[in-house]
């Protein structure tokens, strides 16, 4: 290929030769352009000459036309004919010029021309003083001086059509290059993966069988040749421990489907139980529990008891929990108070272990037995209360008829200490009545008739118990709000009557234990149906419940009166429980120093059920369930 700093030279004195060339032209040109502009302004000084002696104007033309060494000069107009001409022009360089030249000289622009092959310059200048009139001058240049420098453009553009070939030569080479480069490579690769291929076939085998494992297919095969050597025998040890590990997973298939019946009948089992069960590791966090513990211990909570510890929920569980691994029992049983939205529940907890496998797990059991203990006492209770009727009404009534006829036979007789034997026969036999009325109210107790029920209007039943109130309570504001239309529903009117009754007596207490007040007494009666349930509440704003140990209130003979025998919510809570229903103690209506008065709603269904009457009592009943909100007492 040919030397590039020598093409470079080359290219080099190419160029400059035509530059050359070119400044000769624009050079030939100004210097036409200036003695055109002397010679115009000469003849506008001569301006005057035209007019008065066109003989020597002409000279004068003619002497400037030769010492300046013009091929041609004259004098035109602007629409191209000639004033006057220099003596020797040649008539073949005067050409008109176009009137885009003449507007170019009157405005001063360096107009150059050429004429024939470029061999002739032409300078056209505009006379003052002489009106439409331009001086026209033309050159011719050397021969020699355009050649060299149509030669210098010929050669330039022959260079240049010789470099735009090489550059395409060289480009040919280069691909040419390159594709031999790519063959060989290509080559080379081809040879490499083929040997690749015959060295990697086994182990790529192997990748795609332990894709296949790690899918979870265990069924897939190596094929092995003899001829693979160790990758070879690596493959029949890939084969049998796939067989291993489909006959393992075979068997832990087989095991997990019986864990999972058995805990699906663990769970139907533990659902079906109405004990709360729930189970805790050895850092007390609850890990399975049954519906019952929780609805017992969770409530409306969406947490749920899993993975919470058992000592944030249930403090008295943990301790009992304690307490059993401490003495390194396998069963220990106590008992604790489960308290939930104000109402009090008495649980048996029951904690189930095996101390010798050390994990310190455990499973507890929470039996509800509040009912049990509420049936039990109730039942004890009526048995004193027979005891107690059946030893002290006996005597009361030949005591009473003693002390009248003592009245009667001596009031008259005597005269020294009358008053004083008047007053104590009149003590003995009100006490007498008192002490009839209470062993009265324990034998009621003890023999609460069996409730009969039947289809009736409880609406009635409950305006009723109000009219009897309002007529003998005037002085407290009873306000009621029943539905206009009866509540037929399955009662014994006249066990609910006295239970009513019972209410609002102790309501009418309540309100008078406060004394004089200001405040008038209020006592709100209301009755509502709700999913088959009707809800009776009766609200007073008196001394209301206490906030400690409200649950005490249903036992009988506890009272906060003095006068009080502490039957009356008992009999209350026995005749609802007849009815299946229950009764809850809660706060009542506002007072104006900021307390709350008591508030008992009393809850029966609107049937009656039949079989569940005939049930056990303890099954049949339903418990008190006490509530109420932290306030001042």
């Amino acid at each position: 290929m040919i030397n590039p700093a020598f093409m470079k030279d080359v290219a080099a004195y190419i160029k400059e030769s035509g530059e050359l060339s070119q400044v000769y032209s624009e050079t030939q040109c100004q210097a036409l352009l200036r003695e055109a502009d002397l010679t115009a302004n000469d003849l506008s000084q001569a301006a005057r000459l035209v007019r008065s002696d066109p003989n020597l104007f002409q000279g004068f033309l003619n002497a400037r036309a030769r010492a300046l060494g013009f091929s041609a000069a004259a004098v035109i107009k602007s629409d191209g004919t000639a004033i006057a001409q220099a003596a020797g022009s040649d008539p073949k360089q005067i050409a008109k010029p176009d009137p885009g030249d003449f507007a170019a000289a009157t405005a001063k622009q360096p107009y150059c021309g050429l004429l024939g092959a470029g061999q002739v310059f032409v300078a056209l200048r505009p006379i003052a003083g002489l009106d439409d009139s331009y001086f026209y001058a033309a050159r011719a240049i050397d021969p020699m001086s355009g050649k060299v420098a149509r030669d210098a453009s010929e050669v330039s553009a022959v260079f240049t059509n010789f470099e735009s070939h090489r550059h395409n030569i060289e480009l040919g080479f280069a691909a040419v290059f390159v594709m031999l480069s790519l063959t060989m490579l290509i080559s080379a690769v081809w040879m490499g993966l083929t040997f690749a291929n015959q060295l990697v076939g086994p182990i790529r085998r192997l990748i795609r069988a332990t894709d296949e494992v790690a899918s979870g297919n265990l069924y897939v095969q190596v094929p092995t040749r003899r001829s693979e050597g160790d990758l070879g025998h690596l493959g029949e040890t890939f084969n049998k421990m796939t067989m291993e590990l489909r006959h393992q997973r075979n068997r832990l298939t087989a095991a997990n489907a019986l864990n999972d019946e058995r805990r699906a009948f663990i769970e139907a089992v533990l659902s079906g139980v109405p004990a709360s069960v729930i189970g805790v590791d050895a850092q007390d966090l609850i890990t399975v529990s049954n519906a019952a513990a929780d609805k017992l211990l969770c409530g409306d909570d969406p947490r749920g008891l899993v993975g919470r510890n058992i000592g944030e929920i249930f403090p008295q569980v943990a301790q009992i929990l304690d307490q059993a691994r401490s003495m390194n029992l396998r069963s220990h049983q106590a008992q604790a108070t489960w308290t939930r939205r104000g109402r009090e529940r008495l649980l048996n907890v029951r904690v189930t272990g095996d101390p010798q496998r050390g994990d310190h797990g455990a499973v507890v059991t929470l039996d509800d037995i509040s009912e049990l203990v509420t049936a039990q006492r109730s039942a004890a209770w009526a048995d004193v209360a027979r005891r107690i009727a059946h030893e002290i009404k006996n005597p009361l009534t030949p005591i009473q008829l003693s002390a009248e006829r003592l009245k009667r036979r001596y009031g008259k007789h005597i005269v020294e200490g009358k008053d004083v034997f008047d007053q104590c026969t009149d003590t003995i036999i009100r006490q007498v009545d008192d002490i009839k009325r209470m062993v009265d109210e324990f034998s009621s107790f003890a023999r609460m008739p069996k409730a009969r029920p039947a289809e009736d209007d409880l609406s009635d039943c409950v305006r009723q118990s109000l009219f009897l109130m309002r007529v003998g309570r005037p002085e407290i504001a009873i306000e009621d709000d029943l539905p206009s239309e009866p509540v037929i529903a399955d009662f014994d009117r006249r066990l609910i009557s006295q239970a009513l009754t019972n209410v609002l007596k102790n309501a009418g207490e309540g309100i008078d234990a406060l004394g004089q007040r200001e405040e008038k007494g209020r006592i709100v009666a209301s009755l509502a149906v709700e999913d088959g349930v009707v809800r009776i509440a009766v609200s007073d704003n008196g001394k209301g419940f206490p906030s400690e140990d409200r649950r005490k209130l249903i036992e009988p003979y506890v009272t906060t009166r003095a006068e009080g025998t502490g039957l009356g919510l008992p009999i209350v809570i026995k005749i609802f429980e007849d009815h299946h229903g229950e009764v809850e103690l809660l706060d009542g209506l506002a007072r104006a120093d900021g307390g709350r008065g008591a508030q008992v709603l009393m809850k029966l269904p609107l049937r009656f059920d039949v079989s569940a009457a005939a049930a056990p009592p303890v099954a049949a009943s339903t418990p008190l369930v006490v509530s109420h909100t932290d306030r001042p007492s």
